[in-house]
C-alpha cells in the first residue's frame, strides 16, 4: 500500500519504519523544518537543546526498530545508562537519589523512615504485578471493541486500577516525602498522581528493569538514526510540508491536502498529530460522529508546560551549590495544592515544582568547552485556564530563573549565554496540540484503553493514530507502544477473520504479516 503518516515525532517515525519495513510505500509528512515533533532539536550559541522527550526507558523499544531492519543499534544511535535516574530534592533541603538498585533505595527510605522499608518491598512486589498486566500484556494491544475492555476488568479490578497512584502508594509508605518519589511517575506522562489510575505505578517497575537512558548527542540523535533508517529502507520523508485535511471519500481515507493545496493520495493515512486537534482541525464533522465537537470538549486533557532551555558560559558541579545530577526533579513545598491549581482549579499557581535537565554531565559536546546545557521545565495548566502568555510569560520566567540562581545556579544571571522559552502557546500554535496540552488526553481510569481515541478510527477504518493521545498512552514507552499496534492493524497481524481491510490491502504481499 501507499501509505501517508503525518508528523514525524516518534510515534510518527517509529511506525513509518515499521511499514516501510513491511514493504508499504511510505510518504512521512513533517510541518516543521525538522523531524521530531515534540523532539525538535534548538540549537544556539553552539548548544543544543532537546525540545524533549529526555528520559528514555523500555531502550529495547527504539533497539528493535533497527534490529527488525536487519541494522545494529549501535550504528546509529549510542544509549548509555543514567544513574541516578533522577535526584529529587525537597523543599527543606534535603534530597533523595531514585534509582534502580534496591539496596540504596532501601537505605535511602530507611533514612526518612524505617518502618517504610517493608512497605516498600511490597510495592515494589505490587507495581511487578501491574507492569505483567499493563505492560507486558496490553500496551500493544488495540482496544477497538467493548469486548477488548471487558475482558481485562477482572485483572484491573484485582490490580486496584480503580486507586489513584497516590492513593495506592500511600498503603504502603507513610513518610510525605517517599509517597511523593513514588508518586511523581505520572507527571511525566501528562497525569496528577492524585487523579492517575494506579496502572502507571507500572513505571516504577519499568524504570528498575530496564533503567533510565540518555542517547548521547540527545534525543535528537535518535531521531536522526531513526530518519536514516527510514530513507535506508526507502521511504521519503518531506520537511516544511504542512497537512490541512485528511480526504474522506465513501467513508475512507485517500489522502492528504496540503497547505499549497497539493492532494497526496494514499491508500490509508497514519495520523501522528495530536488526536484531538487532528479530528478538531483535519476531519469535517460529518466523518468523524464517534468523536464530535461536544465529545472533544469534554474530553479532559493534560496539563501544559513551560520550559526554559539555557546555557552558561561555566560549568556547575556542585562546588558552590547542591550537587546537580542529569535528571532533577525540585519539588516545593505544596504537592497536592499545587497539583489541584494545575489540573482542577486551571490556575496559574505563584509557586512551583521544576524538573531540571543538565545533558552536559553525560555528555559534554552540547555545550561549547567549559559550558553547561540547560532546560527546565514547569508544569502549568493548559489553555483552558485563560491565562495570557503574552503577559505572564516574563513573569514567570523571572520568577523560575531567580529561583534555580538562588538555590541551586549561583550567579546564574551573569553567566546566561543563550535562551529559548516555549509556553503553552508553543503546544497550541507550533505542536498543533488541543488547547496547548502538552500530553494530549490526561491519563485517568476513564480515559485508558478502550476509552481513549482508538488507534483505529472508529469511522474511517484505514485512519490509524499513534502518539501520546491515543492508547497506550504518552511518554516514549507508550508512543512507540502505539506504533507497534498501527504496524500490527495495518499490516491484518489483528485482524479477525472476515474483517473488513484498507481498500488495496489484499494486493500487499505482506498484509498477513
Amino acid at each position: 500500500m501507499r501509505i501517508i503518516v503525518i508528523g514525524s515525532g516518534f510515534g510518527g517515525l517509529a511506525t513509518a519504519v515499521r511499514l516501510q519495513r513491511r514493504g508499504h510505500d511510505v510518504l512521512l509528512l513533517e510541518k516543521r523544518d525538522k523531524p521530531g515533533g515534540r523532539a525538535y532539536v534548538y540549537e544556539q550559541n553552539g548548544f543544543k537543546f532537546d525540545g524533549g522527550p529526555t528520559v528514555i526507558t523500555a531502550p529495547w523499544l527504539i533497539e528493535e526498530l533497527f534490529q527488525d531492519a536487519g541494522r545494529r543499534t549501535e550504528d546509529y544511535v549510542q544509549m548509555v545508562p543514567v544513574d541516578p535516574f533522577y535526584r529529587i530534592f525537597f523543599h527543606d533541603g534535603s534530597h533523595f537519589d531514585y534509582t534502580g538498585d534496591s539496596e540504596r533505595m532501601i537505605e535511602q527510605i530507611g533514612r526518612f523512615n524505617p518502618d517504610d522499608v517493608p512497605g516498600y518491598q511490597e510495592f515494589v512486589r505490587r507495581s511487578e504485578k501491574i507492569f505483567d498486566v499493563g505492560f507486558t500484556r496490553l500496551a500493544d494491544q488495540p482496544f477497538l471493541k467493548p469486548w477488548d475492555m471487558i475482558k481485562i476488568i477482572p485483572d484491573m479490578m484485582k490490580l486496584e486500577s480503580y486507586r489513584t497512584v497516590y492513593g495506592f502508594v500511600s498503603q504502603f509508605v507513610k513518610d510525605e516525602r517517599t509517597r511523593q518519589v513514588l508518586s511523581f511517575h505520572p507527571l511525566l506522562v501528562g497525569g496528577n498522581p492524585f487523579q492517575t489510575t494506579s496502572i502507571y505505578t507500572l513505571i516504577h517497575f519499568l524504570e528498575r528493569k530496564w533503567g533510565v537512558h540518555f542517547a548521547m548527542g540527545g534525543t535528537g540523535a535518535i531521531v536522526n538514526g531513526l530518519v536514516r533508517l527510514f530513507e535506508e529502507l526507502g521511504g521519503e520523508l518531506r520537511l516544511d510540508t504542512e497537512v490541512q485535511q485528511i480526504v474522506v471519500e465513501g467513508g475512507q481515507a485517500k489522502g492528504v491536502l496540503l497547505a499549497d493545496g497539493t492532494v497526496e493520495k494514499a491508500d490509508a493515512v497514519v495520523c501522528n498529530g495530536e488526536v484531538a486537534f487532528a479530528y478538531n482541525k483535519l476531519l469535517p464533522p460529518q466523518v468523524r460522529p464517534s468523536w464530535n465537537d461536544h465529545k472533544l470538549a469534554r474530553t479532559r486533557y493534560s496539563m501544559s508546560l513551560v520550559v526554559i532551555y539555557f546555557g552558561t558560559d561555566r560549568q556547575y558541579r556542585g562546588t558552590d551549590g547542591p550537587e546537580l545530577k542529569h535528571h532533577d526533579i525540585i519539588l516545593g513545598k505544596r504537592y497536592k495544592p499545587l497539583l489541584t491549581d494545575i489540573f482542577t482549579k486551571k490556575q496559574l499557581a505563584k509557586d512551583f515544582s521544576l524538573y531540571l535537565h543538565v545533558p552536559t554531565l553525560t555528555d559534554p559536546s552540547l555545550a561549547p568547552p567549559g559550558c553547561d546545557a540547560f532546560y527546565v521545565l514547569s508544569p502549568v495548566p493548559h489553555l483552558g485556564s485563560g491565562t495570557d502568555w503574552a503577559k505572564a510569560a516574563k513573569p514567570y520566567r523571572d520568577k523560575i530563573m531567580q529561583f534555580l540562581e538562588e538555590r541551586y545556579l549561583p550567579g546564574l544571571s551573569k553567566h546566561l549565554v543563550a535562551e529559548h522559552m516555549i509556553t503553552p502557546q508553543h503546544f497550541h500554535e507550533t505542536l498543533n496540540s488541543y488547547l496547548g496540552s502538552a500530553f494530549s488526553v490526561e491519563p485517568i481510569l476513564t480515559q485508558s484503553a478502550y476509552f481513549r481515541p482508538h488507534n483505529q478510527s472508529e469511522d474511517i477504518p484505514n485512519l490509524y493514530f499513534v502518539g501520546a493521545g491515543t492508547h497506550p498512552g504518552a511518554g516514549l514507552p507508550g508512543v512507540l507502544s502505539s506504533a507497534r499496534i498501527a504496524e500490527k492493524l495495518i499490516c491484518g497481524d489483528y485482524a479477525p477473520p472476515n474483517a473488513p481491510v484498507a481498500e488495496h490491502a489484499q494486493d500487499s504481499n505482506v498484509v498477513s504479516g
